[in-house]
């Protein structure tokens, strides 16, 4: 029986999500937890939305598992609860503090965590308050020193917008590709609540290629301190290569903020076109980097 948890975490004590040797990571911390109160050996495998790195926090991250439809049922034990509900409060005892499954429902049918999902969205936070990050807030707020021009942000990284080969943007890994559709780039400054005052990035993707978002956001802060024109984003994405100018920000500041799904009618056939590999698009004649429409 495939099941979907949705959760959030403080990135801040761990290595990541992926399971490394020796380290603390949050997929350890999940699986050995499901093992445990589901009565399993070896424990069941997860599959992500989208694998978080050392320090990146989440607050709408997605994982789906397959388990014993057996092992679910005996889950509420005497309790009379259902089954979801009871090994939604069973790993609510297990897990550590910084880890918090927040829901649990039997899958639909097609359902894949990482290949059915339609768009990620993640949100970095910047402040550049001259008396720096508040303190409740210094493991998820990046601290600048300098002021930043915010409106020269947002115009610059609205033009990445598109289908693009983000080699310039990502760590490369061998194998795998860098073509990516990046849904919207945005900044803006907070006017009210809890985070006014903070520069925000939104940022959406069908799926980013590794440290892609905290280099853009590199990028974004080169335009705000006025270091960089507004338009040296853009040059640096059509040229292909990892430019040095380009700071890849610090992981603390970044947040996956929602994974989008399609209706489940169309969850197959959404994770068949995700395993498909990308192409880049050819230059447009009039040499922008945005796709023909």
């Amino acid at each position: 029986m495939r099941l979907r948890l949705d959760l959030g975490y403080d990135g801040t004590g761990f290595a990541g999500w992926a399971e490394q040797p020796g380290l603390r990571t949050v997929q350890g911390e999940l699986t050995a937890a499901l093992g445990r109160v589901l009565r399993l050996e070896p424990a069941p495998r997860l599959t992500v939305a989208g694998r978080t790195d050392s320090g990146v926090h989440a607050r709408g991250q997605v994982a789906h598992v397959d388990v014993p439809a057996e092992a679910l049922a005996a889950a509420p034990g005497r309790s009379g609860s259902a089954p979801e509900e009871a090994l939604l409060r069973r790993l609510a005892g297990v897990l550590p503090a910084d880890v918090r499954v927040h829901g649990v429902h039997r899958a639909p049918a097609g359902f894949d965590a990482r290949f059915s999902a339609l768009r990620r969205r993640y949100a970095y936070r910047v402040d550049d308050h001259p008396a720096g990050v508040p303190p409740l807030r210094r493991h998820d707020v990046l601290g600048h020193r300098r002021p930043l021009d915010v409106t020269a942000m947002d115009a610059a990284s609205r033009a990445l917008v598109g289908l693009h080969d983000f080699a310039a943007y990502c760590k490369p890994r061998e194998g795998a590709t860098t073509v990516r559709t990046l849904l919207a780039y945005s900044w803006r400054r907070e006017e009210t609540g809890p985070d006014a005052g903070l520069l925000v990035a939104d940022v959406r993707a069908d799926a980013f290629c590794h440290s892609m978002v905290r280099a853009l956001v590199g990028a974004a802060l080169a335009v705000g301190e006025g270091r960089r024109d507004a338009d040296w984003p853009v040059h640096v994405l059509l040229r292909g290569l990892r430019d040095p100018a380009v700071a890849v920000v610090p992981a603390h500041g970044l947040c996956l903020e929602e994974v989008v799904y399609p209706p489940d009618a169309d969850l197959a056939a959404r994770a068949r076109q995700a395993r498909a590999v990308r192409a880049a698009l050819p230059p447009r004649s009039d040499g922008s980097c945005a796709p023909p429409r």
